[in-house]
């Protein structure tokens, strides 16, 4: 059995969250840099142009890639061999605490969402997912999630019948009814099975890939590849201003399904896609 201190933990997502939120990753500034190349608009070059030189602006300064610092998602594999000394979300929200502070980053959590909304003050509660694995390593992924993104996720239940066809037709229709407010382009999670809440949270992790990177299944591949092709064929373009690239990437995670439902669920991620991860 493996220990670690849970100080060390908070320490590694005080650090993630504060370099995720300023520090856009590789395959993301790849991605952004092949679009520009690929994007026939003038207008569209242009937007994309501005949108790489506010990274290497906020690289070379310090200062945060977008004023929304966004709410701190945290994913974690756990090795079944490890044993943290101390509490393990307590340690969470403690680093997620410190990062929001020392970064000075924007902390946009309220509490009771439904009326008070008064701000928490230091960006917590953090909200985590767990997945118990092999090993004695701990994985922590922080996804700093922006409201304009995150407010155009979309969940439909689909009658089987529906199939592959409706699952294009719901995820293009998505990122069409969205626009300009998820500040394309966009990174295009989708989770197909499971069940309502599994399939949500598929999409969302599905942003956590590797731009670009295609499923392993190659028929999923194939899907991601078509709908792909759709979204762009929309012609919304970078931040709204029309062009040839709404998305950088569609990523489909997929999970078995109830003989009788289909649910699929859309998680779009802004262009500047932050998340950062360590293994302890």
């Amino acid at each position: 059995m493996r220990e670690i201190d849970a100080r060390e933990i908070s320490e590694t997502v005080s650090r993630l969250f504060q370099e995720a939120s300023v520090y856009l990753p590789g395959d993301v500034l790849a991605s952004i840099k092949q679009a520009r190349e690929n994007e026939p608009s003038p207008v569209a070059r242009d937007v994309l142009d501005r949108i790489l030189e506010n990274a290497d602006i906020a690289a070379k300064e310090g200062t945060p890639l977008c004023q929304d610092t966004g709410t701190a998602v945290v994913f974690l594999e756990l090795g079944q061999d490890v044993h943290i000394t101390g509490d393990l979300y307590t340690a969470i929200q403690e680093g997620v605490r410190q990062g929001y502070s020392q970064g000075y980053l924007r902390k946009s959590m309220v509490r009771q969402p439904f009326s008070a909304r008064v701000n928490t003050r230091d960006n917590t509660p953090a909200v985590i997912y767990t997945e118990i694995v092999p090993g004695d390593r701990l994985k922590i992924s922080a996804m700093t999630k922006g409201a304009g993104s995150e407010n155009m996720t979309r969940l439909a239940m689909l009658p089987p019948a529906q199939g592959r066809a409706g699952i294009i037709d719901f995820v293009v229709r998505t990122v069409d009814e969205s626009g300009s407010n998820p500040c394309p382009p966009v990174i295009v999670g989708v989770g197909i099975g499971g069940t309502a809440e599994q399939t949500l949270l598929l999409a969302k992790k599905a942003l956590l890939r590797k731009v670009g990177k295609p499923n392993a299944d190659p028929e999923v591949a194939e899907l991601e590849k078509e709908i792909l092709q759709k979204v762009n064929n929309l012609g919304i373009g970078a931040m709204g201003y029309g062009g040839r690239v709404t998305a950088l990437a569609v990523h489909i995670e997929t999970f078995p399904a109830h003989i009788g439902s289909m649910p699929v669920a859309v998680n779009l991620q802004c262009h500047s896609a932050r998340h950062k991860e360590a293994i302890l």
